[in-house]
């Protein structure tokens, strides 16, 4: 029997999402990033936030952010990449938070997975880059991968955030989700809640309150069922919000409307 293939859920007329997390320069071409922007925005997912992970796609990211008004950037530097940061790219790290269309500093955090960067690198850049975003009056956009108390532990330490922040791509359990709102920060769900064996990720994703929940695709990784394993896009934000759409037993819409809203409020975007 021919598996049937599962229909991108849609939006009714007029109500729009945002995907809140996703690297637009990591499509292959110009033209390619036009067409995902525009067939995106054509189904509703529109803006469309891109985020920086070293110097250069924080570059990138405001300059796709200067080319297409639904596209806004963030700037930082992946635990992976910490190992490029000195004074002299923390100077232009901070001219780059002052750039039109910047709405938070990030992905900063540990990465215990790869560690791509040794362990004291990643921990003395996380502190230092939570410092800057403190100092530009931005909120973090934090990549933990088996890093939770590390991470929650120079949270607190840096605490207050003023301008709040995001887990991004959250992968613990409810007990860290509430240790995560209680901080004042957001939890973000990406395409892995629809996986059948997310079993963890799915308790958040329905019992978190859905005013301390965003979405994200992650785009080009993670995609969501039906199309795990290959490219994944903006427009497959709309697989991740039916699914929690249908673990909370709401309408795909009213979870469209509440992230979209929780991601202007976090990010300051007004009603763009």
């Amino acid at each position: 029997m021919v598996k049937k293939k599962k229909v991108l859920p849609q939006l009714p007329a007029g109500i729009s999402i945002i995907d809140t997390h996703c690297h637009l320069d990591m499509i292959s071409s110009e033209d390619d990033i036009r067409t995902t922007i525009t067939r995106a925005a054509a189904l509703g997912v529109s803006p469309i936030i891109t985020v920086g992970i070293d110097l250069d796609s924080s570059k990138k990211a405001i300059h796709l952010a200067t080319q297409y008004d639904s596209v806004y950037a963030t700037v930082g530097i992946h635990p992976h990449n910490v190992q490029e940061l000195n004074d002299t790219t923390y100077a232009e790290l901070e001219k780059l938070c002052g750039m039109p269309k910047v709405l938070a500093y990030g992905e900063i955090g540990l990465d215990y997975v790869k560690q791509y960067a040794p362990k004291d690198i990643q921990l003395e850049h996380y502190a230092r880059q939570l410092d800057l975003a403190k100092m530009m009056q931005l909120p973090v956009v934090i990549h933990d991968r088996e890093a939770h108390e590390d991470i929650l532990s120079i949270l607190n330490a840096k605490a207050p955030f003023p301008a709040g922040g995001v887990m991004h791509c959250f992968s613990g359990n409810l007990h860290l989700a509430q240790r995560v709102l209680d901080m004042g920060f957001i939890i973000s769900i990406p395409g892995v809640v629809t996986f059948n064996k997310a079993a963890e990720m799915q308790e958040v994703a329905e019992k978190v309150p859905l005013d301390k929940l965003i979405i994200e695709t992650d785009a080009p990784f993670l995609a969501p069922e039906p199309l795990r394993g290959k490219k994944n896009l903006p427009e497959y934000i709309l697989y991740t919000a039916q699914k929690i759409a249908d673990l909370r037993g709401l309408p795909l819409e009213i979870v469209a409307q509440a992230t979209t809203q929780n991601a202007r409020n976090i990010f300051k975007m007004g009603s763009c």
